[in-house]
Formats: C-alpha cells, structure tokens, sequence
C-alpha cells in the first residue's frame, strides 16, 4: 500500500495524526450510524490480517452485531509503530483491523468467513499489489475458543477451496494491537473517491473474483 496509497493521503496534517492517536485508545463506537440505542451491548473483540487495513474494515462495518473496527497493527516487536515504520518493513508488525462485536448478535465464526472471502490466503510476500511482510494475512485469536473455531474454518476451507493453491494465512494468537494513526481510521468514508481508485488499481477486486467467484465481495 505504501507507493499507491503514499499520494492519497496527501494533505492530512501532523496535528490531525497526534489527535487521532490519542483518541483512538478506545474503539469509536458505530451503533449511531445504524440507529442503535445508546445502551452499552456486550463486547468481544477479534483481529484479522488482509493486507491494506483500509479495504478491511468495510466488510466488517456493514454486519449487524459489529460496534467498531479499528485498523492498526499487530504482531511485531516495536512499541507503539508508526505508519512510516510498519510500512517500511522491518518491525514485523502486520497491518489490521480490529473487530468489536456484540456476540449476541453475530459468532466469531461469521467474522472468520467473512475474513476468508476478503482476502487472497495462497499469498505469502502480502497481499494483492502491496508486498512484504507488513501486509501478510493472519487470524489473531484472542482465546482458546477463537482458536478453535478459526482453525476448524480454516480446515474446512482446505477441504473445500474454489482455488488452488496452498493455503498460506497463519492463525496464531493475539499480541499487542496499536491502533493505527488517525487519518487511516475509515478512510473509505472520509475519502471515497481514493479509496475505490486504490481497491481497484491495486487489483484486490479482480483478484478475489478469480479466487471466490459468487461469494467474493462487492465493493
């Protein structure tokens, strides 16, 4: 994402960053965008790997029972990473989103499937144009609930795949998250235009149309 992206998020300022930072310490929560009522529903939370966070959170946000999604990363070694360090390689961090949900409305088994047909699993060096370590693919259990449902997906895909190829998407358990810098935070909503002309060019559409076919997504 770094080359494409670099030029769509021209013009965000230092200060706006700083600020987000901070006030992302927790998840903003969405229930007022779906006209929820503003009571305090129970709360789990999952984080998944697919490349550029960006293009991860829609198909989170648009499911009942999902509160937030945050994008930030995880899985490396350098406290609080920026978004100049992570994506320049080297930090072993991944880029992702993290998932609030009300498991009385939505399992964590949804959320793995619809992990599976918004990602390309069989691509080891990131995902779609975006390659290197930092845009790896990844299930991030938070327990030994969510890892046993996740692993039980993932050999139920082996099993019935519409692709070829060897499945590459490790599921290993959850470390620190850092939620990632303000400006990143729904960037399809504050910037739509940039944000289709990325999906598309950066060819995750076509791609998952060729892994998926029918159940690839349609955004």
């Amino acid at each position: 994402m770094r080359n494409l992206a670099a030029g769509l998020i021209v013009g965000v300022t230092i200060a706006g960053a700083i600020a987000g930072a901070v006030a992302l310490a927790q998840d903003p929560p969405k229930d007022a965008a779906r006209g929820e009522e503003a009571t305090q529903p129970e709360q789990a939370s999952a984080i998944f790997a697919g490349g550029c966070f960006w293009c991860m959170e829609p198909p989170y946000d648009e499911l009942d029972g999902v509160i937030s999604t945050t994008s930030g990363y995880i899985g490396g070694s350098v406290p609080n990473p920026t978004y100049e360090q992570v994506s320049a390689g080297g930090t072993g961090h991944t880029e992702a989103v993290r998932v609030v949900y009300d498991p009385s409305k939505i399992g964590y088994e949804q959320l793995v499937d619809v992990f599976w047909v918004n990602v390309d699993p069989t691509q080891a060096d990131g995902q779609f144009c975006d390659h290197g370590d930092q845009y790896r693919t990844g299930i991030f259990y938070a327990n030994g609930e969510q890892q046993q449902v996740a692993e039980q997906s993932l050999a139920e895909l082996e099993r019935t795949k519409p692709f070829d190829g060897e499945i590459v998407t490790e599921i290993t358990p959850a470390t620190v998250f850092y939620p990632a810098e303000d400006y990143h935070q729904d960037y399809y909503q504050k910037n739509p235009l940039r944000y289709k002309y990325y999906y598309w060019a950066c060819g995750r559409a076509q791609r998952l149309m060729d892994l998926w076919g029918d159940m690839a997504p349609h955004s």
